[in-house]
């Protein structure tokens, strides 16, 4: 296990190609990573670059888009999807200041799509694809860290209605507000990918102190998320992340981001959630930020300039 900035690297080539050998220690770098950082970065994951690099680029330019194109990719009355499919955006009270866009498997059929940029939805659902049999595979190698039974996080986690992917947009920090692109927090899912362009904004906590997760292309950052932390009873690290407004400080550029949610995980038990925040109990869950319980998260950040 490779060591890159804030995060060790995990080479998951040896998972595609079949090598036991390279299995028995990348599943041991997994281990190591979760018990360190909480955190790692995926390299040879079987999710081909130039699908990432097209997705931020088709996330970008829909959010280039006026406001009143934007806001007519909105879900129809009486959708029945988890959260509401399609545009929305942050409150302006908000300390968060992003706006998103919402999408589910399509299989569920629950999507709204802009009608531009051209290929917006044929890449987005190519990546959910992609980025769901990613998620499949760091489900089983979690398995197995973990020491749980062959297959216990696949019957657990066999409910696909609730994963979705999340396109953001960050909006420019500025000297006169106290404008972060997403406030600090912990993910209370089990597994987050996340991916971002050149300019990033990515930071995690580590030993105190909060870190830059700079980008590098074509890997996937893994973040291990407070459900798997109660499946095993705080074995792993937990990981809590933010995105900066130092990165739009500096550079002077906005922040964009696009997530995608796989391999969902049914509620945890309020007895597993109190051990970790004894107020939780009053929230209704671990977090309150976080309602839904999935396996699988990943965010692509990028920044183009203003």
């Amino acid at each position: 296990m490779a060591v890159s900035g804030a995060l060790p690297v995990v080479d998951l080539a040896p998972f595609l190609t079949g090598d036991d050998g390279g299995i028995a220690s990348a599943t041991e770098a997994v281990r190591e990573a979760c018990r360190t950082h909480g955190f790692f970065r995926a390299v040879n994951h079987g999710v081909p670059a130039e699908l990432l690099s097209r997705a931020l680029q088709l996330s970008a330019a829909f959010f280039a888009l006026p406001d009143e194109e934007k806001a007519k990719v909105r879900p129809a009355d009486g959708s029945k999807a988890p959260l509401p499919a399609g545009y929305g955006r942050q409150p302006a009270h908000s300390a968060d200041k992003n706006e998103y866009l919402v999408i589910f498997d399509p299989k569920l059929e629950f999507n709204v799509y802009p009608a531009e940029p051209a290929g917006f939805r044929e890449t987005v659902e190519e990546c959910h694809g992609k980025l769901t049999e990613l998620g499949l595979l760091i489900q089983e190698i979690l398995n197995e860290c973990m020491g749980l039974p062959p297959g216990f996080l696949s019957d657990y986690n066999n409910d696909r209605s609730f994963d979705h992917m999340t396109a953001k947009r960050y909006f420019p920090a500025t000297a006169e507000d106290e404008n972060i692109g997403f406030s600090e927090h912990e993910d209370g899912n089990c597994i987050t990918f996340i991916f971002q362009d050149s300019v990033g904004g990515l930071e995690v906590l580590r030993d105190g102190h909060w870190v830059p997760a700079e980008p590098v292309d074509g890997s996937i950052v893994v973040n291990i998320g407070d459900v798997m932390q109660a499946l095993v009873c705080l074995l792993l690290q937990p990981a809590r992340r933010q995105v900066g407004r130092a990165a739009a400080g500096v550079h002077g550029q906005d922040r964009r981001g696009a997530a995608l949610q796989e391999v969902p995980v049914q509620g945890v038990p309020a007895a597993a959630c109190e051990e970790q925040d004894p107020s939780a109990g009053e929230a209704g869950g671990c977090h309150p930020h976080h309602p839904l319980r999935h396996l699988a998260q990943s965010e692509m950040y990028s920044v183009p300039n203003v």
